[in-house]
């Protein structure tokens, strides 16, 4: 009859102690890899991104038109600059929502032209838009105000969009309140013809509803585009 070996009270605790220490450490290992952080997401810039870049340019537009503003107050600039810091703060969400660098500016909407001169006032209880009836006029030889009907305007301006909501309408720091512009996106040929409604700081900016209609899926910026004074 053969004889059963059987284990020692010190080497049955030794084996049940290996046991533990193994389990602990595949459990340890388990653990570090469950918490491990996944990659930061890379944020994108206007250098890199075309919406990143209308996106900036579009709050670069609302920061001069504010600075604008600051700069020549009249009866109705306090209210103008709420709007547009409200208007900055969306643009601002759309940035993060679109992976950009939030809050990061550009100025864009004509590069290659010098600051224009500061719109004229209007009179007290006078429509917003009146900046620019004096026919100030653009680098590119156009009179704002004084350009004919069916004229193209602006020429050498990229579009982008002002941020504000309502029917579909434009703003601009060359035409008064009412004119009417054909905006054509050369990109898609798509275009929007928009009454000018309120005052910004460039030659021209399409509000979001305005925008949609010619904008390329994904884009907040239209590089090749054509304006033209309709009426």
């Amino acid at each position: 009859m053969s004889r059963r070996r059987s284990l020692g009270p010190k080497k049955k605790l030794a084996l049940l102690l290996s046991a533990a220490t193994v389990a602990g450490g595949g459990a340890f290992v388990m653990a570090a890899t469950s918490n491990a952080s996944p990659p930061a997401a890379t944020t994108k810039s206007a250098a890199n991104s075309t919406v990143c870049q209308g996106l900036a340019t579009a709050l670069g537009n609302n920061e001069r038109f504010i600075a604008d503003q600051r700069a020549n107050p009249d009866a109705q600039s306090q209210a103008r600059i709420a709007n547009r810091e409200a208007v900055i703060a969306q643009i601002k969400v759309q940035q993060e929502a679109s992976g950009c660098a939030v809050g990061e500016s550009a100025q864009g909407s004509q590069p290659a032209q010098p600051e224009q001169p500061a719109p004229s006032q209007p009179a007290a209880g006078g429509q917003e838009g009146q900046a620019g009836q004096d026919g100030q006029a653009g680098q590119d030889g156009q009179a704002g105000g004084g350009a004919a009907a069916g004229e193209q305007v602006c020429n050498g301006s990229t579009v982008t969009l002002s941020g504000e909501a309502g029917a579909p309408a434009a703003s601009s720091n060359q035409f008064p309140a009412g004119t009417k512009l054909k905006v054509t996106n050369l990109d898609n040929n798509k275009s929007t013809t928009v009454e000018v409604t309120s005052v910004s700081g460039s030659c021209v900016l399409l509000n979001n509803a305005a925008f949609e209609q010619v904008r390329e899926p994904g884009k907040f910026l239209i590089r090749r585009a054509v304006i033209e004074k309709v009426g």
